[in-house]
């Protein structure tokens, strides 16, 4: 009856929608109540392992009621994400301290007649004003601070690459970084020996592109001209799923094509054999999983593979599916290597390292890299443009206004040896 209780609560309460509610204590109710459901999961699991070395093959009911556990493992933690956006969110209404700024409530009161009525009439007395960019020459409006920084800072949570990358903001299109990818030569001599010159760095130009990303919600003239509806967070709420979505899986996938180019876009070769412009991975030994004896190992060699200065700000990246799968290996002293966080609004942990759930990442199939762990901040960068721009279109598609919302977005590897793979794949 214990066991029957412990399992039927949380797996009610994931059917239904994230809530802050749905935990009176907030994320402290929530980590309790993940903590709990992991003991659950810890002494079936060690069930199951106890029947296989006994029997040779675990009970089905044992074996459906681990992988039921893990599931709800999963969708809490997904929960404890949901609760922590929410606390997250920054108050409406911040200080502004540049003189651009400190304009914000007329300049909000512009935008909103430009969303309602579509009169930029405001905007462009504001602009000869105070000689703002608020009119774009190219046609749209510069969203107001306000809702520019709301929209960055939802997708700095929802997308897990832009929260560890390295993030730049460019006024221009493109981002030049400069890489030195050696070292300066040096030697010992003797006192009065002669100091042949060494050799000298070399420096490595790498160019970020911005590309293009785009959204287009829609309203009734009508819900428009209702005063109790608050446009800057319709579009935020609107524009931040689809843009966290598209981001997300361009960082992870993208081919650098009209979008950024993405982790698994690069060319990666076997650790032993890397060289600058790849990414290093270390290999399974199996085809489409984990060794079946000690399978942790691999999960080792990975961490090891990075130099120091890299492991210990390192993080892995992999999505549910494969969690769920390490969430049952134990180390050699029986203890289990994946952990819950150890605190409300902390990340869970592999080996004591933070991971970071990214659903763009492949399952571990045959040759795929599933798997990724490294100082992400170090090795992959994120561009934005500055500026989230809006068109107001009320005549292609009536009774509906338009609101054509872009953003400039690239991305792509600036350090190739602070971000290492785990293939499956034999060799």
């Amino acid at each position: 009856m214990i066991e029957t209780k412990t399992l039927a609560a949380p797996a009610d309460r994931l059917t239904r929608a994230p809530d802050i509610k749905a935990w009176p204590d907030g994320l402290g109710g929530a980590h309790d109540e993940l903590m709990g459901t992991f003991e659950a999961f810890r002494e079936a699991n060690d069930r199951r392992l106890a029947e296989i070395e006994k029997k040779l093959a675990a009970d089905v009911v044992t074996v459906e009621k681990v992988d039921r556990i893990n599931r709800a493992l999963d969708q809490q933690t997904r929960l404890m994400d949901e609760l922590a956006l929410k606390a997250a969110r920054p108050p409406v209404g911040e200080p502004l301290s540049d003189p651009a700024r400190r304009s914000a409530p007329e300049f909000k009161a512009a935008f909103e007649t430009y969303v309602r009525r579509g009169d930029d009439m405001p905007l462009r007395e504001l602009e000869a004003k105070a000689y703002s960019g608020s009119v774009s020459s190219d046609g749209g409006v510069v969203v107001p601070p306000e809702v520019d920084t709301e929209i960055g800072r939802r997708l700095a949570v929802i997308s897990p690459i832009r929260r560890l990358a390295t993030v730049r903001q460019i006024s221009s299109a493109v981002l030049k970084k400069p890489f030195a990818t050696n070292r300066l030569a040096t030697g010992w001599v003797a006192e009065t020996a002669a100091r042949p010159q060494t050799n000298s760095q070399y420096i490595a130009e790498l160019n970020f592109p911005t590309q293009e990303l785009y959204a287009q919600p829609a309203a009734t003239q009508a819900l428009l001209d209702d005063a109790v509806v608050d446009i800057e967070s319709w579009i935020a709420a609107e524009v931040e799923v689809v843009f966290a979505e598209q981001e997300g899986a361009a960082f992870v996938s993208g081919d650098g094509n009209s979008k950024p180019k993405g982790l698994l876009a690069y060319n990666s070769v076997a650790d032993s054999g890397w060289s600058w412009g790849n990414l290093g991975f270390i290999a399974t030994g199996v085809a489409n999983g984990f060794k079946a004896a000690t399978p942790m190992d691999t999960l080792y060699d990975l961490v090891y593979a990075l130099k120091a200065a890299y492991r210990q700000n390192g993080t892995f990246l992999m999505n549910r599916r494969t969690q769920a799968e390490i969430r049952k290996f134990k180390d050699t002293t029986g203890n289990y290597i994946w952990m819950p966080p150890a605190a409300a609004g902390q990340p869970a942990s592999i080996a004591g390292f933070p991971v970071a759930e990214a659903e763009d990442m492949p399952d571990f199939t045959a040759g795929g890299n599933a798997i990724a762990f490294g100082d992400i901040r170090s090795a992959y960068v994120v561009v934005d443009r500055v500026g989230t721009r809006m068109l107001r279109d009320p005549y292609s598609a009536k009774p509906y206004v338009l609101f054509y919302v872009t953003r400039r977005v690239g991305g792509g590897i600036q350090n190739f040896e602070a971000l290492k793979f785990i293939r499956f794949a034999a060799s």
